[in-house]
């Protein structure tokens, strides 16, 4: 009888072990996993071609002449447009990145004189470029959200050629034309508002060969996915060089829109 009732008692062990066990397996596939520290992706890259709709303002003085005040928005600049291309890169490791910034303009026009003695047509070229280059580190970093410190050089060529045709100085052309170097400093980032509506922003400044040069921008981006987004916004950049009669205090601003690859 003892040894019936030992027997009795090891059945209802086991069998209770058993149902805590299957219990136990009934309960596992809904414990929250151990979190695990994020992995490093590495190197990233962004490319943004954009097009900015820029009226310009300013002082202008070439080939020795006085400076002669501009004012041309957009829509005068773009009946005379030869070619534009504007774009910016950026390479980005966990907090550090490298990026540039490529504006590049070519407008040219034309008239004729009214008498056409000293020429019969008047013809002139400009070209302007602004290459900046930089590094940065971000102070803030949550998730795609980033705000870093920023420096860097941005380096400017300005350049007009006139030519006449007929008259007393027909076949005649002259060029004048500066480049120069100005250290720059700032902040830029970008903020996710959603997890796809996110807001991005710049802010420069320096000087060097210029007295001031300066860059600011803010926009409303949209990421379609992981590599393609929208961005559009509004840009003013300016700069104020002047060397042995060459005169560019100039200020170009308007809206910009742009689109970005990421890779």
């Amino acid at each position: 009888m003892k040894v019936h009732r030992i027997f009795t008692a090891m059945v209802l062990i086991s069998a209770s072990a058993g149902s805590a066990a299957s219990a136990a397996d009934l309960q596992q596939p809904f414990i929250i996993p151990e979190a695990k520290p994020a992995v490093s992706d590495g190197w990233t890259f962004a490319v943004s071609p954009y097009f900015w709709g820029a009226g310009i303002s300013g002082d202008v003085g070439q080939f020795g002449l006085p400076a002669v005040h501009l004012e041309s928005d957009f829509g005068d600049i773009l009946k005379d447009l030869d070619f534009g291309f504007m774009a910016v890169g950026e390479a980005r490791y966990d907090r550090f990145s490298i990026f540039g910034d490529v504006i590049y303009t070519k407008v040219s026009s034309g008239a004729s004189t009214p008498l056409g003695i000293v020429a019969e047509r008047v013809d002139a070229t400009s070209e302007t470029f602004a290459g900046l280059v930089g590094a940065g580190y971000a102070v803030f970093q949550d998730g795609p959200s980033n705000i870093d410190v920023v420096a860097g050089a941005r380096v400017w060529h300005a350049s007009t050629e006139i030519s006449f045709s007929g008259g007393l100085l027909g076949g005649v052309s002259a060029k004048d034309s500066a480049t120069w170097v100005d250290a720059m400093a700032g902040v830029r980032g970008r903020y996710f508002l959603t997890d796809n509506l996110y807001l991005s922003a710049w802010a420069l400044v320096g000087a060097g060969q210029a007295d001031l040069d300066w860059d600011l921008a803010a926009g409303i981006g949209y990421q379609f996915n992981d590599r393609i987004s929208a961005v559009a916004g509004y840009r003013a950049l300016g700069v104020d060089y002047s060397n042995d009669g060459f005169v560019f205090d100039v200020v170009q601003q308007g809206p910009i829109l742009g689109l970005v690859v990421r890779f």
